[in-house]
């Protein structure tokens, strides 16, 4: 899926060790609010050091966040979880229509079993609209079967 907008707040990183493995790791979350004529905000994470630098996201920043949504349990509550795996800077005179991908993208860092959004065409229609001559809509007339 994917989101663009501006960058409204960007909190604090945070980091431990796995228990099962020890390895460190690093989780950062972000706000995104869109540009609609009622704007949504979306909180999403970037879990990761190496991603969190790559993808250098700061405030106020203009981004399209490609992210996956998945849900998990805890102690019988659900919560969401929207990580993202790709996060496109857009300069502010380039912004896109919301759902709209720059035109450049490719997606060689997309997740496995992903497929791209194909772009829609619109299709002409196969014949011009016949013209029909105006109907004459004077009182008195009996021949309509309309009840009023």
């Amino acid at each position: 899926m994917e989101l663009a907008g501006r960058v409204i707040a960007v909190l604090e990183a945070r980091s431990g060790l796995a228990k099962s493995t020890g390895n460190p790791w690093m989780t950062q979350d972000y706000v995104i609010e869109t540009h609609e004529q009622f704007p949504r905000r979306m909180a999403f994470n970037v879990f990761g050091e190496d991603k969190i630098k790559q993808f250098n996201i700061q405030l106020g920043d203009e981004i399209n966040v490609f992210f996956d949504i998945n849900a998990r349990e805890y102690q019988g509550r659900w919560y969401n979880d929207i990580r993202a795996w790709r996060v496109d800077h857009v300069t502010p005179g380039e912004v896109p229509a919301p759902g709209v991908a720059p035109a450049a993208q490719t997606f060689a860092d997309q997740p496995a079993g992903v497929a791209p959004a194909q772009p829609q065409v619109a299709s002409a229609p196969a014949q011009p609209a016949a013209t029909q001559a105006p109907v004459d809509f004077t009182e008195g007339d009996s021949t309509d079967d309309l009840p009023f």
